[in-house]
This record gives structure tokens, sequence and C-alpha cells, in this order.
């Protein structure tokens, strides 16, 4: 009885060692586990926005990054007609805007071969943009050789087949651009415009916020399942205002117009999950009567903390007549970083990079504002699978 007793007290003895031992291990993998999980990403870059599952590997890369290398990250540069390869060589450059020029008479193969080798020559993956809108602005159909037909205004499609022609239309153009190696398409236009009369109704939907609304949620959902990122213009909504290509356009309408109505295209478009947002050069009084809208950190913010957007901001392209007009030949880069954008279109990427650079050596600029800008570019380019 004795040995049972003792052969019972020595198997007690290590099954409780054993306990013990899985305890402890069990201990030390939930504090691995704890210090695995703990973010590297500081609090004021967290946002919880629709590129966080990648914002880990986008601060890790930001840290490897010179200074030189961040600036660049923060242009969409207008493609150059000859020079694109040194263009990319030197500035770094976040990515390329293209234009008609950018396909005139090129076949499908060589627009392939081209933009294959500017994503080769960049040491981070670039964004290739451009602007496939359908009607007077087509890019990329207006050559026959890349498409058998010219894609047709918004307002023309939806006559043609109502909201399911709309989704086929946007299916049709991002398989389109995504084939030749673009992966943004500055579209759709998400500006309410009801009058003939307005310089953007062409452009436009041509219809009531409720169902611009619905058209932006489509053509975003639709294009970005298949591969080309969207970018809603004009915020904060165009209006009945002149044209800023040619001019300052300055808005006079209040504040409860773009609530109750040039807001809700937008904000569907942010709800469908929307990448890009182009914000115009209207100057628009009830938000900021100093500057353009492009170049105001308060029509910023309303779009960040009002409709709560964490996707990219980027202004419209800089070299238009109504910023040349107001900053008085001014270059106005530094003044598109300060105001919160996270990428600027330029055409002039050699003065706007070098304005920056100053800017930041004179001390105009923090270097926390530039890391946060190229930190969201990053975190997108990870989410789009390019890095």
């Amino acid at each position: 009885m004795k040995r049972f007793y003792s052969i019972f007290a020595t198997m007690f003895l290590f099954f409780a060692n054993c306990a013990c031992i899985n305890i402890n291990s069990s201990s030390h993998q939930n504090e691995n586990k704890t210090e695995n999980t703990t973010s590297i990403v500081p609090e004021d870059y967290e946002d919880h926005g629709i590129f966080s599952e990648f914002y880990e590997k986008a601060f890790k890369k930001l840290k490897t990054m010179t200074l030189e290398e961040k600036i660049g990250q923060l242009f969409l540069a207008r493609c150059p007609s000859e020079g694109a390869l040194d263009t990319i060589h030197k500035y770094k450059i976040g990515g390329f805007v293209l234009f008609g020029q950018d396909f005139q008479n090129k076949t499908s193969e060589e627009v392939i071969s081209t933009l294959t080798s500017y994503q080769k020559a960049s040491s981070i993956p670039l964004i290739l943009s451009t602007d496939e809108e359908g009607g007077s602005v087509v890019r990329v159909s207006s050559n026959e050789n890349l498409s058998l037909h010219r894609f047709l205004s918004p307002q023309d499609v939806f006559n043609e087949g109502g909201m399911e022609k709309i989704k086929e239309d946007a299916t049709k153009k991002s398989k389109l651009l995504k084939s030749l190696g673009i992966n943004v398409n500055l579209a759709p236009v998400a500006d309410v415009s009801i009058d003939p009369n307005d310089f953007i109704f062409d452009r436009s939907f041509g219809k009531n916020a409720n169902e611009t609304a619905d058209f932006v949620k489509n053509v975003v959902t639709l294009t970005q399942e298949n591969g080309i990122s969207c970018a809603l213009k004009h915020f904060p909504g165009y209006g009945n205002n002149v044209d800023t290509h040619t001019g300052i356009s300055i808005d006079e309408r209040p504040y409860e117009n773009f609530v109750n109505s040039d807001f809700i295209p937008f904000k569907e478009g942010i709800k469908a999950g929307v990448h890009f947002i182009l914000v115009s050069h209207n100057i628009v009084k009830s938000m900021d009567d100093t500057v353009p809208a492009s170049l105001s950190s308060n029509v910023h913010k309303i779009l960040r903390d009002d409709l709560g957007f964490t996707g990219l901001i980027i202004t419209d392209d800089l070299a238009m007549d109504a910023i040349k007009l107001y900053t008085s030949g001014e270059n106005p880069a530094t003044k598109a970083v300060l105001s919160l954008n996270d990428m600027m279109i330029i055409t002039d990427i050699e003065e706007g990079y070098s304005n920056v650079l100053s800017s930041f050596k004179n001390r105009k600029i923090p270097e926390e504002t530039i890391n946060k800008a190229c930190f969201r570019v990053l975190a997108y380019k990870y989410f789009k699978g390019l890095i």
C-alpha cells in the first residue's frame, strides 16, 4: 500500500510540473504575442483608414527613405514628352498623369512597353493615372488603336441603358486601363449639376445629388473591383462655377448647399471605399475665402473630419490659371503640402520639387508634414500591391 501511495505521489508531482511548464510556456507565448502586435506606427499617423492594414509596412519603408525620396513621392507629375525616365530617376516621383499625347497613335503593345519601362526605372513602383471620364475627356479611348470606340459621357451612357449600362461602361473602362498598365482613373466626376449652362454640366451625371450619388457608388465599386483606383472630383463640388483652367472661380454659395447637395455624392463614394479625392481650385467662400480649395487646410479638414475620408487627397493640376493668377507667379507646391494634400498634380516637376525642398530647408515645411503625406502614399501602394 505504501508503494502504491509512493507511485501516486510521484505521478502527481510529474503532471503538476508539466502543467506549470505549459502555463509558463503559454504565458511566454501570450507575452510574445502582445509584443508582436504592438504597432510601430505613431498614434497620430493611425486613423484606422482604408489602407491601415498596410500602415506598419508603410512606416517601416518610410524610415528607410531620404528626405528627397519622400518629397518625390508627393508628386503626380505630368508625363513629359521626352525624358520621362530621367524624371523618374532624378525626382523619385510618386507617379505620372498621362494625357492624350501620351497615347496618341500608339498601339496597345507600345503603351504597355512604355509604361512597363517606367515601372522598371522606378525604385518605388509608380501610380500611373489618366482621365478617362467619357464624353469630352477621353485620354485613352480617343485613340482608335486602343479602343474600338470612344467612351460616351455618363449622361449618354445612362440614356442608353440606365444604371446597368453605367456599370457595364465602368467595367469596360477599368479593364481597358488595367490591360495597358494604368492603375488610377481620375474619375468619376462627382459634381452635382443639373443646369446645361454650367461649365461642368457636360462632364457630370447631370442629375440631382441623390441620383449622382448612386452613379458615383456604382462606378467606384465596379472600377475598383476591376483593379483600377478611382479619384472623385472636384471636391467640394463644382456647382455652377467657371472654368478654373482659365481663371479664378469664386463660389458664393452658403455652406448648407454643400451639406445638403454637393457633399452627398462624395459621401457615397467614400462609403464605397474610394481611394482618391481630387480637390478643385475654386475659392469656396463659405469654407475659406482666402485661398483656392486645393490650398486650403480648412477644406481638407472638412473632407477628413466631417466626411470621414481616409484615402489620398490630391490637388487638381497646379499649372491651372486659377492657381497661377491667385499665387501671383509664386510656386504653389509648398502651400499644397502645408494644406495637407497627400499628392500634387503638377506640370513643372522641377520647379515644384525644388520649391518644396527649399521650403523644408528654410523651415517653412515641417519634416513631419512631409512624412505623413508620404506615409499615406506608401500605404496606398502596399494596399494596391504595387510594392
